[in-house]
């Protein structure tokens, strides 16, 4: 069995494609994946499973919340070994300033890569920083002039549709539910 996390995207953001969590849990225990756990109302879901090979998976999950929830459903779905790899990889001190620093990171949904990301993102020197990782991308911004972030210029980008972002505590919470 391999250890999943499914995020997804455009869920109870807005009052759009509202989803409550218990349903959300269900329908994938209805699909036949194990100890579905959901945390918080963005829509993550840990989950067990036995299908391995992340593309076929995707899809699979995007098409099982599409039929339940009726919505178009995009997900980002990282094993437990690209969580960890993500985690550990992150730049020194990324998540270290907690009251200075606002910490994100932005999952990128294959085929799309760091490097092709990365082109697209756009930092204000002395607010914000990007970096490249594994599957993501390491942004922070100070939180004292976080207005003037480029972070809310992604959301309206074409690109933005293969991205989500997950904060970095909500990050490092989604691997420690994986890993126990």
């Amino acid at each position: 069995m391999v250890t999943y996390v499914a995020l997804l995207r455009g869920i109870n953001v807005g009052g759009k494609n509202q989803i409550k969590m218990a349903e959300l849990r269900a329908c994938f225990e209805a699909n036949g994946f194990e100890d579905a756990t959901t945390y918080i109302q963005s829509g993550n879901v840990v989950f067990r499973s036995e299908r391995t090979g992340s593309a076929d998976l995707t899809r699979r999950i995007e098409s099982m919340l599409a039929k339940a929830f009726g919505y178009p459903a995009s997900v980002v779905l990282r094993d437990r070994r690209q969580m960890r790899a993500i985690v550990e990889r992150a730049p020194r001190g990324f998540g270290a300033e907690p009251n200075a620093y606002r910490y994100d990171v932005i999952f990128l949904k294959e085929p799309l890569t760091a490097k092709v990301a990365m082109k697209s993102v756009q930092t204000r020197p002395g607010v914000d920083e990007a970096h490249p990782g594994p599957g993501a991308l390491y942004f922070s911004r100070l939180t004292s002039r976080a207005s003037q972030s480029r972070l809310t210029k992604i959301v309206s980008m074409p690109i933005y549709q293969s991205m989500t972002i997950r904060n970095w505590n909500t990050t490092t919470t989604l691997l420690r539910m994986m890993e126990a």
